[in-house]
């Protein structure tokens, strides 16, 4: 099951040997919210050196595997990274070319009253 988030890089962990084959990295990210989230990943084998080319603090992209497992009749969750991507800093839509001015500048005139765009407060979410 492959999934992604993106957050900041709260934090990175340094390599661990597990034994002489198999070795580790874990890092954290925090997701921005109304409740900031902490979570836990990890890289395994060749993938731990992915991490040095971030800084904590740096905004990325995670793409993961969830793993479980049972040992000795206690279940485990690992989210298993295997991809990590800085997040390019966000540029501003092009201008629409829908042929209709633009809102701002627009005014509606009725018999009853005239209503200016700036005076409108719609709340719909489309």
């Amino acid at each position: 099951m492959s999934l992604e988030v993106k957050g900041n890089l709260y934090k990175k962990f340094e390599i661990q040997s597990k034994s002489d084959k198999f070795q580790i990295r874990e890092f954290v990210l925090k997701l921005e919210g109304q409740y900031p989230q902490l979570i836990k990943f990890q890289l395994t084998q060749e993938r731990c050196d992915i991490l040095n080319n971030f800084n904590e603090g740096d905004e990325v992209n995670v793409a993961f595997d969830l793993r479980g497992r049972e040992w000795q009749d206690k279940y485990f969750t690992n989210l298993n990274a295997w991809k990590i991507e800085k997040v390019q800093a966000n540029t501003p839509p092009p201008p629409s070319d829908s042929g209709f001015p633009p809102l701002e500048n627009h005014v509606v005139e009725s018999s009853e009253q005239t209503v200016k765009a700036e005076d409108f407060d719609d709340d719909l979410p489309f």
